[in-house]
């Protein structure tokens, strides 16, 4: 009865707990998953302004392997100055060094193909071709990780994949199938490096790190495919403007928020948020380059927005567990309680 009575009011104590430290863990989550989708969005776009900087290089004369050499190049520079600045350590281990090649050369290798698309397609085109990456994404998290996808992700995939062809203009563009083998390639490998990065030991590395050696590998892909054929350039002045263009905003600062959003999101909602790099190609198109804006792209950009807002409300079923928080927290007090207790026997 006495044991009752003096636990009675330590139980309410850690119900009333257990609510605060809830409520605490679900609004970290919730801001960790807000800040997650912001990321992904933001890589996203500045990915999609690939074509806009690489087109004037082409025109200039300057091949893939060529853009992409100078691209990584002051990408591992400028990443460098940074990691110097955060005063953040260049030292991994044996283990990281190993998968942090693979993800780089794998990386690496999808740009380029991606770029090598544009030489036999519209760029626009090409962009919109290899958002077959979210479906590649689910198909190797359900079949090789044996992740269950849930329905509302499969059908937000599909609308995203409707929204995209709906901004394709089959009457202005012409399909080339060794430009498709390039951007079917490409998927391919940027879905194999979102979930790689996901589910290796780079995924609680540091963004800022992972994105400098993410290019560092990378860059020796161009540099050994340079070499075999010769083909070094040194840029015209007029180039360069590009070409550090190239390197600020879709490698460095998208490689680093893609990397920021896979350790907030996950690879598959993160591949999701690459709807928005064809949309980007279609902006560029009508304001830049005053393309002409149809009810067609107008019910693909709808679409495109409408999963999206539907994959952002979708976020709260698997991603709060504090349950486990909860047992532990409530653990602790209880053991504190009860050492209290033994202290003031007689």
């Amino acid at each position: 009865m006495l044991c009752n009575f003096i636990f009675s009011p330590f139980d309410n104590v850690i119900s009333k707990t257990e609510i605060i430290f809830a409520h605490q863990i679900i609004k970290t989550r919730m801001t960790g998953l807000k800040k997650g989708y912001f990321l992904g969005i933001i890589g996203s776009i500045l990915y999609g302004t690939n074509p806009l900087f690489a087109l004037p290089l082409y025109e200039m004369g300057m091949k893939a392997e060529q853009v992409l050499f100078y691209r990584y190049l002051l990408a591992i520079i400028m990443m460098a100055f940074v990691l110097r600045i955060k005063k953040e350590s260049f030292k991994i281990n044996r283990s990281e060094f190993q998968v942090l090649m693979i993800m780089g050369i794998i990386f690496s290798l999808s740009s380029l193909s991606l770029f090598k698309s544009y030489q036999y397609m519209a760029a626009g085109l090409a962009t919109a071709l290899q958002f077959v990456y979210p479906a590649m994404v689910v198909l190797i998290m359900s079949t090789l990780m044996k992740e269950r996808i849930s329905p509302k992700i499969i059908i937000i995939i599909f609308m995203t994949l409707f929204g995209v062809l709906m901004l394709y203009n089959s009457g202005s563009n012409k399909l080339s199938s060794t430009g498709v083998i390039f951007v079917l390639f490409s998927a391919l490998l940027y879905a194999g490096y979102l979930v790689g990065i996901n589910l290796s030991v780079l995924k609680d590395m540091s963004p800022y790190k992972l994105s400098f050696y993410t290019l560092a590998f990378g860059l020796a892909v161009y540099l050994v495919n340079i070499q075999a054929s010769g083909a070094f350039m040194w840029p015209q002045p007029a180039a360069w403007i590009d070409l550090i263009a190239l390197a600020v905003l879709p490698s460095n600062i998208s490689l680093l928020f893609t990397a920021m959003a896979l350790q907030l999101v996950g690879s598959t909602r993160t591949s999701i948020l690459g709807v928005f790099e064809p949309l980007t190609a279609v902006v560029i198109g009508t304001f830049l380059f005053h393309e002409v804006m149809t009810i067609q792209i107008l019910i693909g950009i709808a679409t495109i927005l409408i999963a999206v807002c539907a994959l952002i409300l979708t976020n709260a079923e698997k991603q709060v567990k504090p349950s486990t928080h909860l047992h532990k927290h409530s653990l602790f007090h209880l053991l504190l309680f009860k050492k209290k207790m033994k202290l003031k026997k007689p």
